[in-house]
């Protein structure tokens, strides 16, 4: 799509009505007195919390924003892979990749030998490795990626819309309360012209601050963000320019000799672009805002460092100076380290709120889209009597750790590009090295969780090599069975609570009475100890909770779908309709057989337990039976 030619327009592109474009936000009248979820702040945070909450009709959820309406223009816009990946779970990920700019490869420049006042060429690679994800990693105006969710939000079961103008005063949290108590209560005031300085009450179970890194929610729990202090300012600018700068469309990573660094992101819409320029390096103690750096100064520095090329700004659609800074929590709830055994959560932070990252690697949207997945599955488990509260404290431990690695890692690449304050002046080699070495953090596919309750040892692992076990589930093609469409395997999963198990058959006939897959069916359709018959309400569909996919080794023109075991075709819904989606087989017509890339061990087969955030939770032989039961056992409780 090429859009903003004569000028940048928010909102949705495929409008041609520019006050068609922007659609109304935000729930009329006051905030509920009651809620089970209150969700403070409407970044990409607290929107995949409450897109997640909204499908749940019977979960109340409120999400509140200080600003008076929606976010219509700047701040992040990179999102990787694993992001693409969760937003087709939540169903927008084809609008994203329409609209977006896809970054394909990355290149460069340093300075020439000859003139090291100008800069050359220095290389190119590919910016995502082969295989690594069925998506792209692309370049999104973060208000579209807000737009998305709130639209998921409107469309959902709840019909969820946020509450603007409202600002959080304070919150207390009742220790004594029961866990089904609305134990924390919330002050908020109006900053409406309407209702300015009118103030309102929720009670709500749970609240999770998604407010930035100023964060109120942070401040009133007694959590604090440590880490470095910002010692370098950066000017970043959207702008619709002319340049002669052969790469303006490529992703371009520039280092010069005495002016430091300019990163170069092609923005959607064929026109504009997204400048970081590296400005200052600050003293210690001193703020940004003390320089009074204008958009001329950024403009001016970035045509020092582009030379010999030239840079015409024509209309800068928005421009920041931030300083860089990595700072993290030493938790993201509210229960002391020390009371984890004797005290359940109740406030959680998420985002900006608990973690802080230059913008180089592109992280801090990512990351704090990926908090509130993990979060947001949890929360409605224990909410629908699906798990203990107990299991919330499986957030913090998850998240926090996750964060603290990519925080490293963000200090270390955001150190290679402030090259100008280092002595004999940029590396070239050793930066293009670094982006290739470290491009699944960058892709988002490096999170790896530690065995917990929720995610099994690698006592089986040699089963699945490629499925690895406290990793995103990587997803691969396939043929389903009943309509011979090509499908990924992966997009069986939906952000909607569910757990996933994918079992791959050995290479005999899945339909014999005899075979693994049609014991594994029997055991979860009749055993008293099946999670699907101990989790799953008697009134609710069959894979409501738990959801089986079977994948096979023969070709689809093989196999006779009507013999196949009965769970792997389950009747739901009102009239009893047959499900026929529950069955894959390998795409053997272009070659891209799952069970070779995805390492599955053919004459064994086995299971591979997903969760509900789309990671591996467990590898088990097909015939585990008692290692299947016992990992759900182990935090789900039985429906009474």
């Amino acid at each position: 799509m090429q859009f903003h030619l004569n000028g940048f327009q928010p909102g949705d592109p495929e409008i041609a009505d520019l006050a068609e474009r922007i659609q109304a936000s935000g729930a009329k009248g006051d905030v509920p007195h009651e809620v089970d979820v209150l969700i403070v702040g409407c970044g990409p945070a607290g929107l995949t919390l409450a897109a997640q909450l909204a499908q749940f009709p019977d979960i109340k959820t409120c999400i509140v924003e200080q600003k008076p309406d929606r976010l219509l223009v700047g701040q992040a816009d990179g999102i990787a892979c694993r992001t693409m990946e969760m937003f087709h779970a939540y169903g927008f990920s084809e609008r994203v990749l329409k609209e977006a700019y896809w970054v394909n490869e990355t290149t460069f420049w340093k300075p020439d030998e000859r003139q090291p006042e100008t800069i050359i060429r220095s290389g190119r690679v590919q910016d995502v490795e082969d295989g690594l994800s069925e998506f792209p990693h692309v370049i999104l105006n973060q208000a579209r990626v807000h737009d998305g969710f709130l639209d998921v939000m409107r469309k959902s079961p709840a019909r969820l819309e946020p509450h603007y103008s409202r600002c959080l005063i304070d919150l207390e949290v009742d220790p004594a309360a029961a866990p089904a108590d609305h134990a924390v209560t919330v002050r908020l005031e109006r900053i409406d012209a309407a209702n300015e300085g009118k103030v309102e009450t929720v009670r709500a179970r749970y609240v999770v601050g998604c407010d930035g890194a100023r964060s109120t929610v942070r401040k009133s729990i007694g959590r604090e963000l440590h880490g470095d202090s910002a010692n370098h300012a950066w000017g970043v600018m959207d702008v619709l320019a002319v340049t002669d700068f052969p790469d303006i469309r490529f992703k371009s990573l520039i280092q010069s000799a005495k002016d430091g660094s300019l990163l170069i992101i092609p923005r959607e819409g064929g026109y504009m672009v997204r400048i970081y320029v590296e400005l200052a390096k600050l003293e210690v103690g001193e703020r940004v805002a003390n320089r009074n750096i204008t958009a001329d100064d950024v403009i001016a520095k970035a045509r020092r460092i582009l030379k010999p090329h030239t840079l015409e700004v024509k209309e800068i659609a928005w421009w920041s100076v931030y300083e860089i800074g990595q700072r993290l929590t030493d938790k993201f709830d509210d229960v002391p380290e020390a009371e984890i055994a004797t005290r359940l959560p109740r406030v959680f932070i998420a985002g900006d709120a608990c973690h802080t990252h230059s913008p180089k690697a592109g992280q801090g949207m990512n990351v704090s889209m990926q908090d509130a997945f993990n979060l947001g599955w949890k929360l409605a488990a224990v909410l629908r009597q699906q798990c203990g509260p107990s299991l919330l404290h499986s957030y913090s431990a998850e998240r926090q750790a996750v964060a603290k690695e990519l925080i490293d890692f963000d200090r270390e690449w955001a150190g290679i590009l402030a090259s100008a304050a280092k002595a004999g002046g940029a590396d070239a080699a050793k930066t293009q090295d670094y982006f290739v070495r470290h491009g699944r953090y960058t892709a988002g596919t490096a999170t790896h969780y530690t065995p917990s309750i929720l995610t099994g040892t690698a006592s089986h692992q040699h089963l699945a090599q490629g499925l690895v076990i406290g990793k995103r589930f990587h997803s691969a093609p396939v043929i389903r069975l009943a309509d011979a469409k090509p499908v990924h395997l992966g997009h069986a999963a939906q952000a909607d609570g569910r757990f996933r198990i994918y079992a791959f058959s050995p290479a005999e006939n899945p339909a014999s009475s005899g075979s693994a897959i049609r014991a594994l069916c029997n055991f979860l359709t009749e055993s008293p100890k099946s999670p699907i018959r101990r989790y799953t309400p008697g009134s609710a569909d069959i894979d409501s909770v738990i959801d089986l996919r079977a994948v096979f080794q023969q070709g689809h023109r093989e196999l006779a779908i009507e013999a196949m075991p009965s769970l792997l075709l389950p009747s739901k819904g009102r009239y009893g309709l047959l499900d026929y989606e529950k069955m894959f087989c390998p795409d053997l017509k272009s070659g891209d057989d799952v069970f070779a890339m995805r390492g599955i061990d053919r004459a064994a087969g086995c299971m591979v337990v997903v969760r509900p955030d789309q990671y591996v939770a467990n590898v088990l032989p097909l015939d585990d039976f008692a290692g299947l039961a016992a990992y759900f056992e182990a935090f789900m409780l039985p429906v009474g």
